[in-house]
């Protein structure tokens, strides 16, 4: 088991973390929030910074002032700044389900899927992690995941626009990627948006990531799908299947600065920085979401 987090100091971080610099995993569980240090492929200390149980989490890169990181909670939503000892506080009390990075008239801001289906649009202060103003965008029936400006459903995929949102169409949504080429994962298969949904693959897709830079991975039938990029396409043919180095299922997706993350049912985190994947038991079950931030 790699070290926990209170053995390494600073100056052992940065040593860690060498030219290809640092990222930070934060990934939800029903057992609260593991935080699992990276650098390009290799994994190092991981340690649980949050023992409340965690439905979701994102992080919010601001140009000012520490970046945030997110969790949807039973309890409500939750927030600590990205460093070496995130502390999440309490922002509000009403139970959340999904959280994700949307952008507002000031660059970037949280949206947040509440257990009544309420969305909210919430920023915060500059540089801090005080609430500024939280915005009521509207309803949806049994929010599932929020990413961009995409909300996942279980009557369809929605996009925030203008301040509200806007059906746009499918059925059974179980997440979505909302940046660069819109995708939806529903029970019925995986959807690229081009001139209206198109299918990449049928079957039972319950996750799907993007990075906006044509990489995609999805989770189709149990079986991890990787988007090639090649020219801009998005239909079956530019996607295959990946083997993990474990024989358990991805269950949450995630991308940071030229790597991928995908993490089992079993609570194992993989890591691909395009030579491969690399692993590690993180000790979790139930394991909700994960999301990635840049620390140094």
């Amino acid at each position: 088991m790699a070290p926990a987090e209170d053995d390494i100091s600073i100056d052992e971080k940065r040593v860690y973390a060498g030219s290809a610099g640092r990222t930070d995993a934060y990934v939800a569980t029903g057992t609260g929030i593991v935080r699992v240090s990276l650098s390009a492929d290799k994994i190092g200390a991981f340690d649980m910074v949050a023992r409340d149980a965690a439905r979701d989490v994102a992080v919010l890169a601001r140009g000012e002032g520490a970046d945030l990181v997110a969790a949807a909670t039973p309890d409500g939503l939750s927030v600590a700044a990205v460093g070496d000892d995130p502390d999440f506080e309490p922002v509000d009390d009403e139970p959340a389900v999904a959280v994700g990075v949307g952008k507002g008239r000031d660059g970037g801001d949280i949206l947040v899927a509440r257990e009544d289906g309420a969305i909210e649009r919430v920023a915060f202060e500059d540089g801090g992690t005080a609430v500024a103003s939280t915005a009521r965008l509207g309803s949806v029936a049994e929010p599932r995941a929020v990413d961009g400006a995409l909300v996942a459903g279980a009557e369809g995929v929605y996009r925030v626009d203008a301040g509200r949102l806007t059906d746009v169409g499918l059925d059974d949504a179980r997440d979505v990627a909302g940046s660069g080429m819109p995708l939806a994962a529903t029970g019925a298969g995986l959807y690229w948006l081009g001139n209206g949904w198109m299918t990449v693959r049928e079957g039972v897709a319950d996750a799907v990531a993007a990075d906006g830079d044509g990489h995609a991975m999805a989770v189709v039938d149990g079986d991890l799908l990787v988007h090639s990029g090649a020219g801009g396409e998005w239909g079956d043919e530019t996607w295959g299947v990946t083997d993990l180095p474990v024989d358990e299922t991805a269950v949450a997706l995630g991308y940071g600065p030229g790597v991928s993350v995908a993490v089992t049912d079993a609570g194992t985190l993989c890591v691909d920085a395009g030579d491969g994947w690399r692993h590690q038991v993180v000790g979790v079950r139930d394991v909700n979401g994960v999301a990635l931030a840049v620390v140094e």
